[in-house]
């Protein structure tokens, strides 16, 4: 009466299942530089943590005895495991079947680890590496007729946006659903020269006349450039180590706080070089990291999205152990004006914010909106007002650093205004709703020609705008709140995280964050 036989035969299917695609295949994919589906799983949780949902789903083929003839597992790995100790869900596509094309698998198996992360309320993680689920032409022999298409279990990929963080790592070729699932996540991540990211691959394309390779099409260089991923990496093992790494800035879903994590780094801390960080001369750049970096805890700071919209530096750090969500202009890329990409590179990074109850620092350096037919023509206007509405919208707590500039719409939304203005400026700040430079000549033109003097009237001039714009004049009607010294900065901060923690709310946010 006892069952040990049907055990064995689920171990015989198991082991079936371990064989992927087939020994030929899974060379294949070894001599592509690639680890297999089973591999990454393996290289990013934890040891000995993964738990496979689903492992021998597959299709069989039966004998007029009813003995398996064959059996083809789903292009599919999905389970949960651990990262840091903390419960994930995982999906792994599983290039050696069908080129992980979705059309042979089971879907199921991608809606249930989307459903399972959202309602267990863990991290999801997706291993891309695969094609579209609308199937292949050479499907319509076994099904002789189109349909009209749909994306089954999307409704969960849009709630998890809102619920649980999200990382999608593109290991391979991804087109379709493939580049979909790498699109729809909070931080995205490509290998240079081993994946590429379309929505149909070359094939397609040189069906509309252009004739291009994978790379050409959707490898890093463009996807890290256009913002379609944040990261761009050499290797899959920087792959994993960047997803563990994001993820331990956040906490496992909305309903939780980040995890606070102190590494030593005192909190009242001055660092000496922060009060020669910014030159005298305004049109001299500098470099902004060198601020965060000296301002957070030691070690923290993880940049994100470094390729695309450079005149903002975006990331996540610890300051007195607290998680947080960094903003900073940087001078070094159009002196840190607001692009298109940049608007967008703002909005992604405060709704993260938002979503996941992060108060943000803000090293403010902003000329304003980018300026010329290049940038109206990217719609510069239309995409800043969105990124200000992004900032008015956010209820963490905020606090700002105006290291230096702060000009126009695109330097007023440091902060939403409305809320209690917990900003601190440094002397070198410098602010206004336009530049001065440039401005003095067509003001003053009249007075400049008919003076006895004109270079000596226009000096004149200069210098009394010049003494206007010290920030000390501004302090004096208190539209700057406090004057600091740079050095006192990280010791402020710190008092700021802490109290930031007593105003976080838990919970869904009053808008789900969009892809």
């Amino acid at each position: 009466m006892s069952w040990e036989k049907d055990i064995e035969e689920l171990r015989a299917r198991e082991k079936l299942a371990e064989q992927m695609g087939g020994d030929e295949r899974v060379a294949r994919q070894k001599e592509s530089g690639k680890l297999t589906a089973r591999e990454r799983v393996d290289a990013l949780l934890d040891p000995g943590s993964f738990h496979e949902t689903g492992k021998i789903a597959g299709r069989a083929e039966y004998g007029a005895d009813n003995e398996m003839k064959s059996f083809l597992p789903t292009p599919f790995v999905v389970g949960r495991g651990a990262i840091d100790g903390r419960p994930v869900c995982i999906q792994a596509d599983d290039f050696t079947v069908r080129g992980g094309a979705a059309d042979a698998g089971i879907w199921q198996k991608l809606v249930f680890a989307e459903q399972m992360a959202n309602e267990y309320r863990m991290p999801l993680i997706r291993l891309v590496d695969g094609t579209g689920g609308g199937g292949s032409v050479k499907m319509l022999e076994k099904d002789p007729r189109t349909y009209i298409p749909q994306t089954p279990g999307w409704e969960w990929v849009v709630a998890n946006m809102a619920s649980v963080p999200v990382v999608s790592l593109a290991l391979g070729p991804c087109a379709g659903l493939g580049a979909g699932r790498v699109a729809a996540s909070h931080y995205s991540v490509m290998v240079q020269g081993l994946s590429q990211v379309f929505v149909a691959g070359p094939p397609v394309a040189k069906a509309i006349g252009e004739d291009v390779t994978k790379e050409e099409l959707g490898g890093a260089e463009i996807n890290g450039k256009n913002g379609v991923v944040d990261d761009i990496v050499a290797s899959e093992a920087e792959a994993f180590a960047a997803a563990r790494k994001f993820l331990s800035y956040l906490p496992a879903s909305i309903d939780e706080r980040a995890a606070r994590v102190l590494n030593g780094d005192p909190n009242d801390r001055r660092d000496a070089t922060l009060i020669n960080a910014i030159p005298r001369d305004r049109r001299v750049p500098y470099k902004m990291r060198r601020i965060v970096e000296a301002c957070v805890d030691a070690g923290s700071f993880f940049e994100t999205g470094r390729q695309w919209g450079r005149g903002i530096i975006t990331g996540l750090a610890r300051i007195d152990g607290h998680s947080v969500a960094v903003l900073a202009g940087d001078p070094m890329f159009l002196a840190g004006a607001w692009t298109a990409d940049v608007c967008r590179k703002v909005i992604k990074h405060i709704d993260l914010a938002q979503t996941f109850h992060l108060p943000v620092v803000h090293f403010v350096d902003c000329p304003g909106f980018a300026v010329g037919v290049k940038h109206e023509r990217a719609a510069t206007v239309k995409l800043g007002v969105q990124a200000m509405a992004a900032v008015y919208q956010a209820k963490v707590p905020w606090c700002s650093i105006v290291v230096r500039a702060a000009y126009g719409l695109a330097g007023s939304a440091m902060m939403n205004p409305t809320r209690v203005k917990y900003r601190y400026c440094w002397p070198s700040g410098d602010w206004g709703s336009l530049p001065m430079e440039g401005g003095i000549e067509a003001a003053y033109k009249r007075d400049i020609e008919t003076s006895a003097d004109p270079e000596k009237r226009l000096a004149e001039i200069r210098a009394w705008a010049e003494a206007l714009r010290s920030p000390f004049r501004t302090a004096e009607s208190f539209y700057a709140e406090e004057i600091i010294d740079p050095r006192d900065t990280r010791p402020l901060l710190c008092e700021w995280a802490n109290l930031a923690q007593k105003s976080l709310q838990t919970g869904p946010s009053s808008f789900g964050m969009r892809p």
